[in-house]
């Protein structure tokens, strides 16, 4: 934790694929690649590495002489490269601006930053490519750069710098009551709340056992309810098709008899 710092001081791609730098397994196959990338600095590009200046998310319409415009205001500019497609001739939306003095190039990296032009906000920071130990371009998986939709996010520069380690104690030994004496008796505490905890436990669980069983006492009783219901149901239908036979043969009877006494008159 001595030497932890927000900005990377060397480039290593399992570090800079961690939101905090401590990851030990790569998360992504990009990082895979970029560990086992071998990248050489393009020797063809001359100048001071340590006096330029990166430049990025620039409009892919912007020109040289409009980035001559805009960063001659922090001091006088020797060159100006920006970036184009090889095939095309097109921007690829980044440049590299060498300034004659550090004055003026740490006055645009500290104003420039964000800074508007031709309605894009630009990315500014010291060229890495030649100045940062072990640096791997953004192609072959590594650089600072990234997106949240590609899960691809690379920590440790300008534009997201490493988040501070939180530094968490060693929970096996204390678990294991083994350490310093001061951490011993804390765990001895920390069993004796488990064990207090477990009676609580218990004792909660034989309090719902009554429950639970005058619960199920219950369903039992209703479907007994129910059961009782349904028999008295039937019974009462059988009386009432009882009624209803007696009552037809009742009138049967008065039929006849009222039949017999007609033939008798």
């Amino acid at each position: 934790m001595n030497d932890w710092a927000p900005i990377a001081k060397e480039y290593d791609p399992l570090k800079a694929g961690s939101i905090d730098g401590t990851d030990e397994e790569p998360h992504d196959r990009a990082v895979w690649r970029a560990m086992l990338a071998r990248y050489v600095p393009n020797k063809g590009v001359t100048g001071d590495p340590h006096l330029t200046l990166f430049v990025a998310r620039l409009n892919l319409q912007t020109t040289e002489e409009k980035l001559k415009e805009v960063f001659s205001r922090y001091g006088d500019i020797r060159k100006i490269r920006l970036v184009r497609d090889l095939v095309t001739g097109f921007s690829k939306g980044y440049a590299f601006i060498e300034y004659k003095e550090e004055r003026a190039l740490l006055k645009a990296h500290r104003d420039a930053n964000r800074l508007v032009v031709d309605q894009h906000e630009v990315f500014v920071d010291f060229e890495l490519e030649r100045t940062l130990k072990g640096w791997i371009p953004r192609r072959l998986g590594g650089g600072f750069g990234g997106k949240k939709e590609s899960g691809q996010l690379r920590f440790g520069g300008r534009d997201r710098p490493f988040r501070k380690p939180i530094n968490l104690p060693n929970v096996k030994n204390d678990f294991y009551g083994e350490g310093s004496a001061e951490k011993r008796n804390w765990s001895r505490e920390g069993a004796r709340d488990w064990r207090t905890r477990d009676r609580e436990h218990e004792r909660s669980r034989e309090k719902r056992g009554p429950e639970r069983e005058r619960s199920w006492g219950w369903g039992d009783s209703e479907r007994e309810r129910d059961s009782k219901e349904e028999r008295s149901r039937g019974r009462e239908r059988k009386d009432r098709d009882r009624r209803d036979r007696e009552r037809d043969r009742s009138r049967e009877r008065d039929a006849r008899k009222q039949r017999d006494d007609d033939k008798h008159r």
